[in-house]
Parts: structure tokens; C-alpha cells; sequence
């Protein structure tokens, strides 16, 4: 489904703080599957997401979306077909604009429209079925300007926006982190409800490892731009926090061990 072929990228190129990140990397995800993804900070995990949405263009390398090379193609284009939840609350929504007017960008996403006919009452019904599941009252805010929700609210409503229009590939990136631990278990459990309904191919980065270890059929561990753990299907249903700390004190880096004391 996803396919990422000798993947390379640099920052700082020709300069004295030069840093290769991916160097041919590669990475394979199969239709369907739920991915967490772990690592240290700098390891290479939001560089990636940015890469595969386009949002940062890569120095070499293929990146194939369900048959679909979609390496050169625009992050506007890419949109299209994966949806993407960011850690900052307000980066998946327009603020300035009602929850009705987000909620209709996104299921316009691809077409042709203007704001008016966008937000054609014909739909409401529709969106306010998809905001009565969240439980937070956002069905009755429809013309409430998304500025003035909370952050739970307006990470919900980035929720539902970026998996609307059923994309090919979902990109979560640490979407719960900024969020208090009660509001955080409850996206997390709408994340994976949408996730499983759908089947909707997913790649989440996250730092909690309860999280890592209970969401999904597959688990990666980046480090220095390099996946040094991948963890799939039973033998993750088998894991564990004390186990998964023990895969890092066997991997000889004083980087990793600095995560191990970090994840404890």
C-alpha cells in the first residue's frame, strides 16, 4: 500500500551543520495496517510524516501511495488522498471559521466549490451525526467560529476533517500530546473507532508507549533515520512496556538507553 524506496534526506546541505537524516531508506506498509511509531526526539519520526505529505520534499528516493507514485506531486495534491491530524490543535482547522465551514472544506476536499454552495444545509444533517459520536456538544456548535472551541474539540473536529473523505493513508502525529490525560484517552478511543470502521492504512507517532503497545497490529522504532525495531501482528499482542524496554537495552546506543530512562 505504502511503499518507500531509497529515501534520501538532508538538511543544512553544503553547510557546516549538515545532517543526513534518511539515507536510502526504506519502508514497507501493507493495505489496512495501524502503525505506532516510536523514537527519541531528532530520530527522524515527523520528518518522515512530513516527507510522505509533502509538506518537505525529500533529496532522493519513491513514494508510492496505493500504486500511485506520488514522489513529485504537490502536498495540495497529496491531500487527496491521506488526511493528516497534527499535535498542535489548531493546525488541523481554520480558526477564523465556523465548525459548519471546516466541516465543509473537508467534504468538499478534491471538488470544485465556493463557500456558499460548500455549506449547503443539505449536509448538516450529516455533519451533525458525525459530531453527536465525539459526545462534546459540537453538533450544537455548528456556527461556533473553531477559534473559540477547546483543544479537545477542535482536535476531534481535525479528527473527523482529515478522515471524511475516507483517505488511503492516515498521518497522526502525536495528535493527543498537547492534550490533558482525560481528553487524550478519549480521542485516542475515537482515533481507533474511526481507524478500525473505516480501515483506514495508518501511521501514528506517539511517545506514550501504552498507547504504542495497545494501538494497531504493527509497531516501528525510528533512530537516527533508521527503523531498528519492527514489531508485527502476534508478537506484538504479546508485548509489553517491560519487554519493549528490554528490545532497547539490547540495541547497544547510549541514545537509546537515554529513551529507555525517558519511556520508564
Amino acid at each position: 500500500m505504502l511503499q518507500v524506496k531509497n529515501l534520501v534526506k538532508t538538511f543544512n546541505k553544503n553547510t557546516i551543520n549538515e545532517k543526513l537524516l534518511f539515507n536510502k531508506f526504506n519502508l514497507s506498509i501493507n493495505e489496512g495496517d495501524f502503525v505506532t511509531i516510536i523514537g527519541s526526539n531528532g530520530a527522524g519520526k515527523s520528518t518522515f510524516l512530513n516527507i510522505l505529505a509533502g509538506s518537505l520534499d525529500c533529496d532522493s528516493g519513491f513514494i508510492e501511495v496505493d500504486g500511485n507514485d506520488v514522489t513529485k506531486s504537490s502536498e495540495y495534491k497529496r491531500t487527496t488522498i491521506m488526511g493528516r491530524v497534527f499535535q498542535n490543535p489548531s493546525l488541523g482547522t481554520a480558526p477564523s471559521m465556523t465548525v459548519l465551514e471546516n466541516l465543509s472544506m473537508a467534504y468538499n476536499k478534491g471538488k470544485r466549490f465556493n463557500l456558499t454552495r460548500g455549506t449547503s444545509k443539505t449536509h448538516i444533517p450529516h455533519f451533525k451525526e458525525l459530531l453527536t459520536q465525539l459526545d462534546l456538544g459540537l453538533e450544537n456548535q455548528l456556527n461556533t467560529e473553531v477559534g473559540l472551541l477547546s483543544g479537545g474539540q477542535r482536535q476531534s473536529l481535525s479528527l473527523i476533517m482529515a478522515t471524511m473523505s475516507n483517505p488511503k493513508l492516515l498521518l497522526l502525529d502525536e495528535h493527543t500530546a498537547a492534550l490533558d490525560p482525560k481528553t487524550s484517552e478519549k480521542i485516542i478511543e475515537l482515533t481507533e473507532k474511526i481507524i478500525l470502521d473505516k480501515k483506514i492504512t495508518t501511521l501514528m507517532v506517539t511517545h506514550n508507549l501504552n498507547q504504542a503497545i495497545a494501538l494497531g497490529n504493527r509497531l516501528i522504532m525510528f533512530h537516527k533515520g533508521n527503523v531498528v525495531l519492527d514489531i508485527q501482528r502476534d508478537d506484538k499482542k504479546h508485548l509489553t512496556i517491560e519487554k519493549l524496554l528490554g528490545y532497547f537495552d539490547e540495541i547497544k546506543s547510549n541514545d537509546l538507553i537515554s529513551d529507555a530512562m525517558l519511556f520508564s
